[in-house]
C-alpha cells in the first residue's frame, strides 16, 4: 500500500504545469489526496480555468479535489494522511498558517494534519517573499513537523522580492520530511 499525500494547491497558477509535471511523478509512490482553495478552484486565468485545473487534478488522482473547509476537516482525525503537500503554497496561504487562520481548505487540511503529528511539506511561490512574506516563512521555519521545499529567486531583476520552489524536488523533499528531515541546503542558486 502507498503512503497517503495530501496535496493541496493555491493560487501562482503560473506554477501549475511545473507542479503537475512532478504530480505524475509523485503518483508513482504515493496515492494523491487532491485539494485545492476555493479561489483556486473557481478562478479562471491565462493560465487556464479553474474547470480546467479541476478535471486534471481529478483525472491525476482519481478522486474528486477537497475545495471545502467541511471537506477538508476531517482530512485530519477520520482520513489522515501521511504526508500533506501544499504546492503551489500562495504568500497568502504561509500567512494563513504562520499565523493559524483558517479559512480555507488548504489552511483546514494543514491544520487537522498538523494535530496528527505529521509533516507539511511547503513549496511557494510568492512575489513577496523577501518582504511581506519573510516573516511568515521564518515563523514556519521553526515550526515542528513543517518542511520547506528548497527555493530560489526566479527573476531577481524584475521581480526582486520573489522567492519560488524548485518544483523539480517536491519528491525528494516529501521523502525527507516523512523521515524527519528538511533537505537542504533550502536555498538554491
Amino acid at each position: 500500500m502507498k503512503p497517503k499525500l495530501g496535496w493541496a494547491l493555491c493560487g501562482s497558477y503560473c506554477t501549475y504545469e511545473a507542479v503537475f509535471a512532478e504530480a505524475e511523478r509523485l503518483r508513482e509512490n504515493y496515492e494523491l489526496v487532491p485539494i485545492m482553495s476555493e479561489t483556486a478552484a473557481r478562478t479562471d486565468t491565462r493560465f487556464g480555468s479553474a474547470a480546467e485545473h479541476l478535471r486534471r487534478l481529478e483525472a491525476l488522482t482519481g478522486r474528486k479535489p477537497v475545495t471545502s473547509i467541511a471537506e477538508a476537516e476531517p482530512l485530519g482525525p477520520a482520513e489522515p494522511m501521511d504526508a500533506l503537500l501544499i504546492a503551489p503554497c500562495t504568500g497568502n496561504t504561509l500567512g494563513k498558517l504562520a499565523h493559524g487562520l483558517t479559512d480555507s481548505a488548504v489552511a483546514m487540511a494543514a491544520k487537522a494534519h498538523l494535530r496528527n503529528g505529521r509533516p507539511l511539506v511547503i513549496a511557494f511561490s510568492t512575489n513577496d517573499a523577501l518582504s511581506g512574506s519573510a516573516e511568515n516563512i521564518a515563523r514556519l521555519l521553526n515550526r515542528k513537523n513543517v518542511y520547506f521545499v528548497p527555493f530560489r529567486q526566479d527573476d531577481p531583476l524584475r521581480k526582486p522580492c520573489s522567492l519560488q520552489a524548485d518544483f523539480s524536488l517536491l519528491g525528494e523533499t516529501v521523502a525527507a520530511a516523512l523521515r524527519g528531515v528538511q533537505l537542504q541546503p533550502l536555498l538554491r542558486g
